[in-house]
C-alpha cells in the first residue's frame, strides 16, 4: 500500500464451510442388476479444497529468475500507480480518503477472492490477531507521518531523508534479528542513497520538528517493510492475500479516522457541493483503487520472495525512475547534479542486485 504523496471483516479463522461433498473424494456406486444408472446420475469426481495451511508450514524455494520477475512486476505497477496518483491528486486533493479507497478496494477484493477459494485462513491466537492490528496501525501511521512531515520540510529534503530507508532496514535486522551482511552489501547501498540526494537536490528547508518527523517516517517505512517480510516468512508464514485480507479492513477504518481528524471528510462535502465529484471522477478513483489492490498483492509477494532490504533498495530505484518518467511526460527540468544522481542511483541499484545475486548463488552452492 506506498501510494500517497510518497500509498471490517471479522478476524475469524474459520474457512468458508462448503458442501461436505467438496471435502472428500466421491466414488461411483456400482449399479445393481435390477437398476440402470443414467450418466447424469453417476457420481462425479470432485477435487477437494486443500486444508487450511498451518502456521509455520514450509514453502518451496523461489528461483532467482522468479524473484526478479516479481520485482519487475512490482516496478511496473508501482510506477503506474505513482504517476496515476500524481494525476489524481490534482483533481481529488484528499490523500487520506484516497488511501481509504485503496484499503476499501483491498478489503472487497480479498473478500471476493476468499469466497472463491483463492486462499484459506490460518488459525491465529489472540496475540497474533493483536499483531495484525498493530501492523495495520503501523501502515496508516507511516502514511500519516509522511504527510504531516511534508508540510514541515521541502520535498527534496523529504526525499533525501526517505532515501535512508535501506540503512534503517539494515539496522533493524542487525539489532533485532542478529542478521549479518557482507561488506559489499553495505558498500553498494551508499550510491543508492547518495544518488537520491543528488537527484532531488534543490531547496533544502526544514524545521527541527519536521526533520525529526521525516526521520521517524523513514524508520517507520523500514520497520513496515521488515514486519511485512517477517509476518510472511517467520512462524506465521501468512500468504500475501491472507495478510492483505486481515490488514485492509483495519487500515480502512484507521484511514477514515485520519480523514475525519484532518478535516478531509468535511472538505469532501464542499468538494461535492461544488459539483466536482462527478461520475467520471468516481470511476477514475475506483480504477486507481483497483491498481492499488493489485500493487499490494504484488508488493507483499515480492517482499516475501526477495526480502525487505531488496524492497527498500527497489523503492529508491523506483523513485529515480519516477523522476525519469516525469522528465519524459511532464518536461521536468534537471540540472547536471540531478542527472548525476539519477545515474548514481541506477548504478547502485544494479550493483546491489549483482552483490545479492552472487551472495545467493554462493549460499546455494554451500
Amino acid at each position: 500500500m506506498d501510494s500517497q504523496k510518497d500509498h471490517l471483516l471479522p478476524l475469524h479463522s474459520q474457512d468458508v464451510a462448503g458442501n461436505g461433498a467438496h471435502n472428500q473424494w466421491q466414488s461411483s456406486r456400482s449399479p445393481s442388476p435390477q437398476t440402470s444408472t443414467k450418466p447424469s446420475e453417476q457420481a462425479k469426481l470432485v477435487i477437494p479444497r486443500p486444508p487450511p495451511r498451518s502456521a509455520g508450514a514450509k514453502e518451496p524455494q523461489t528461483s532467482i529468475g522468479q524473484q526478479y520477475a516479481w520485482l519487475a512486476i512490482y516496478f511496473a505497477l508501482n510506477l503506474a500507480l505513482t504517476l496515476y496518483n500524481k494525476a489524481i491528486m490534482g483533481r481529488f486533493p484528499f490523500p487520506y480518503l484516497l488511501t481509504g479507497v485503496h484499503t476499501f478496494c483491498g478489503s472487497v477484493g480479498c473478500m471476493i477472492l476468499f469466497k472463491r477459494g483463492a486462499f484459506t485462513l490460518t488459525t491465529l491466537t489472540d496475540r497474533e490477531n493483536l499483531t495484525m492490528f498493530l501492523f495495520s496501525a503501523l501502515y496508516t501511521i507511516n502514511i500519516a507521518i509522511s504527510n504531516v512531515s511534508l508540510n514541515l520540510v521541502t520535498v527534496p529534503f523529504h526525499q533525501v531523508v526517505r532515501a535512508m530507508t535501506p540503512f534503517f532496514t539494515v539496522i533493524i535486522y542487525v539489532v533485532c534479528f542478529k542478521v549479518t551482511y557482507g561488506t559489499m552489501t553495505y558498500v553498494s547501498l551508499i550510491p543508492v542513497v547518495l544518488g537520491v540526494g543528488f537527484a532531488t537536490a534543490g531547496d533544502y528547508y526544514f524545521t527541527r520538528f519536521g526533520f525529526a518527523l521525516t526521520l521517524l517516517g523513514a524508520f517507520l517505512a523500514a520497520l513496515k517493510t521488515v514486519v511485512t517480510n517477517r509476518i510472511q516468512t517467520g512462524r506465521l508464514r501468512l500468504s500475501p492475500l491472507e495478510l492483505l485480507y486481515r490488514m485492509s479492513p483495519l487500515a480502512f477504518l484507521q484511514t477514515m479516522l485520519y480523514a475525519y481528524l484532518s478535516g478531509e471528510l468535511d472538505a469532501l462535502k464542499g468538494y461535492s457541493a461544488e459539483g466536482k465529484l462527478t461520475q467520471r471522477t468516481i470511476i477514475v478513483i475506483l480504477i486507481n483503487g483497483l491498481i492499488a489492490f493489485a500493487l499490494n498483492i504484488i508488493s507483499f509477494t515480492a517482499n516475501k520472495k526477495t526480502g525487505a532490504l531488496t524492497m527498500t533498495v527497489a523503492a529508491n530505484v523506483k523513485q529515480i525512475l519516477t523522476i525519469v518518467l516525469s522528465i519524459i511526460f511532464w518536461g521536468l527540468e534537471v540540472t547536471w547534479m540531478n542527472a548525476f544522481g539519477i545515474m548514481l542511483t541506477l548504478f547502485g541499484g544494479a550493483w546491489y542486485a549483482n552483490v545479492e545475486l552472487a551472495a545467493k548463488a554462493k549460499k546455494g552452492r554451500s
